[in-house]
């Protein structure tokens, strides 16, 4: 028995099963699994540029006969789509299995969807456990049926799933042996002539799946109360047995495609139907397609965010006991760039310089908040480049703000490679900034193309963003340290001023946390000689603050790492480093 979080009981059950092969790209509430997983003895696993090569290696690997485990987040889902919805048709030699990890609530995510709808829309079945025990227990059954269905096979996770612990039996690994690959074009080739027959190929094996969803262990009913009965998938399972034991409960753990019959015998035993799910309508029309008519709660749930206990309660009418809201008044604790981050200088020249900052995800989205303020748009890995030549497309021939594309460097290598494509080919002008903070810092620092870090320590290439820049044509090429304030600000301002032509301005540093390449120096103090001019504090450094009576700047010391950033804007010479 081990306390496991659902995205180890995933690794750990594709482990047991045997599966050889993982690959994926991190993103919370994911990451974890594939890490845990490539820990395993007997495994080969790495993290792929984005999502979409992580499916089609796997589909390769599939295909070669071995059973594999591609992960990745909810938005990740998107850009695996392409492969995911052909490999439907092709199927499967040795079982691939995909785990989709959604976030209701956006923890950690610019939306929120429900992945359940991709494993309609692509015709790929889809289990979603209710905690960790579950979640080993469907993945490592998930590779058998992928196989016997010739289908690859979706685990759903949510944040709660993801992260959260409970007891789970684990057990040994089962060595599969690798399946004979036979070419076969009519299987693999999808072209329009192969592709059609495959089309009803996958019908043909949709119907198996139908029927075995029918008498599945992995769908249960929970019987109680025949006064209202309850239909759930997942986490929310454990919300609704919380807060109505007393009803009946059909807990499907296959949530595409459901048991349609299954559904319907459970409707006719009861009084009424509810369907509870969280920010999401799928399951309630699934339900209703099924020809079971559903009855409202006494009061709407949430129609986004998690549920909870309290809430379903509340919406069932059912008395919930008293408690204090919490306060209103309390400070706000957004996130900062942490101390010594090496965006920061950037960001507060990029401002001074008044551009327009179209930003990607990773930590520099973070340079949106205030005091600096300087993002003002994010939208998905990559868009930065992209979005910032769809600025300069409008904005061209007129008096306008400086635009500059902001990314970084793992999301670079992720789908930022092809927005400058585009913007290099389409003959674009403005500035981007790639900053390169070694590694893919949001998501726990993990390796990339650019870093030459590989998941599980083998030796690598370092790939040289410099020299790809250039081999797309753009000669105004520039590496810089950020850390340099003067620098920085030299270099911005002569590739703004190179208005007619595509500028790269590659600002390398470590991330700050990176324990290997980043020591931390004397902390800095504030001297009698400040003024209280506020400029110091404007960099965002969460060691700044100002003394609420004479307004002149603090350096926490317990905080402060010593970068010297803070430094370099004191024009009084009141910041100096401890001795």
């Amino acid at each position: 028995m081990q306390f496991l979080s659902g995205n180890e009981a995933i690794a750990q059950g594709a482990w047991e099963a045997g599966a050889r092969i993982g690959a994926a790209y991190p993103g919370t509430p994911s990451t974890e699994t594939m890490q845990a997983f490539a820990a395993k003895e007997g495994v080969y696993a790495e993290w792929a540029p984005n999502e979409k090569v992580a499916v089609e290696v796997g589909v390769g690997a599939s295909a070669a006969g071995a059973r594999v485990l591609c992960t990745m987040k909810h938005v990740g889902v998107n850009v695996a789509a392409d492969p995911l919805f052909t490999a439907a048709y092709t199927g499967v030699n040795g079982g691939l299995v995909v785990l989709a990890a959604d976030d209701p609530g956006m923890h950690s995510s610019q939306n929120e969807q429900d992945s359940r709808f991709y494993a309609m829309g692509a015709r790929i079945p889809m289990m979603e456990p209710c905690d960790s025990a579950e979640a080993l227990q469907f993945t490592k059954a998930a590779f058998e049926l992928s196989e016997r269905f010739d289908l690859p096979f979706f685990i759903r996770s949510t944040v709660r799933i993801s992260h959260a612990k409970c007891p789970v039996e684990v057990g040994e690994r089962e060595e599969v042996e690798l399946r004979h690959y036979s070419k076969d074009p009519s299987k693999w080739v999808m072209m329009p002539a192969n592709a059609k027959p495959r089309r009803l190929e996958l019908d043909r094996r949709l119907a198996e799946v139908r029927a075995w969803t029918e008498t599945c262990e992995f769908n249960q009913v929970i019987e109680g109360s025949s006064e209202v009965g309850i239909i759930c998938t997942g986490a929310v399972y454990q919300y609704v047995a919380d807060a109505m034991p007393e009803a009946s409960i059909l807990k499907l753990g296959v949530a595409w495609p459901i048991p349609e019959g299954k559904v319907r015998e459970f409707a006719a035993s009861v009084d009424r139907v509810c369907v509870v799910e969280e920010a999401s309508d799928y399951l309630s029309m699934q339900v209703k397609a099924a020809g079971v008519k559903l009855s409202d709660t006494v009061q709407p749930l949430p129609c986004y965010g998690e549920l909870s206990p309290l809430a379903i309660a509340k919406a069932f009418g059912k008395p919930v006991p008293e408690h204090i809201d919490t306060q209103t008044d309390l400070p706000g604790r957004p996130p900062a760039l942490c101390c010594g981050c090496p965006h920061r200088i950037v960001f507060k020249e990029l401002t001074k310089q008044r551009a327009i900052i179209t930003g990607d995800i990773g930590c520099y989205t973070l340079g949106a908040l205030p005091p600096l303020g300087a993002m003002e748009t994010t939208v998905d890995m990559g868009a930065s480049i992209s979005m910032a030549h769809g600025f300069e497309l409008v904005m061209q021939g007129t008096k306008h703000r400086p635009i500059v594309g902001v990314i970084g460097d793992s999301t670079f290598g992720h789908s930022g490679i092809t927005s400058l494509l585009n913007t290099a080919y389409n003959n674009g002008a403005g500035t981007i900034c790639i900053l390169d903070n070694r590694t893919t810092a949001m998501t726990g620092h993990q390796g990339n193309c650019f870093n030459g870090i590989t998941l599980q320590g083998r030796s690598s290439r370092e790939m040289n963003i410099e020299a790809i820049v250039r081999a797309l044509g753009i000669e105004d090429v520039k590496t810089v340290d950020p850390n340099d304030m003067l620098a920085t600000r030299d270099a911005i301002k002569k590739a703004i001023a190179n208005e007619n032509e595509l500028s790269v301005l590659i600002f390398r540093s470590p991330c700050a946390l990176l324990r290997d390449s980043f020591q931390r120096k004397k902390p800095y103090e504030v001297t009698s000689g400040c003024i209280g001019c506020g400029v110091c504090v404007s960099i965002g450094c969460p060691a700044l603050s100002r003394d609420p009576q004479t307004g002149t700047a603090m350096i926490d010391r317990d905080q402060c790492v010593g970068c010297g950033q803070c430094q370099q804007y004191c024009h009084y010479a009141s910041i100096v480093q401890e001795d």
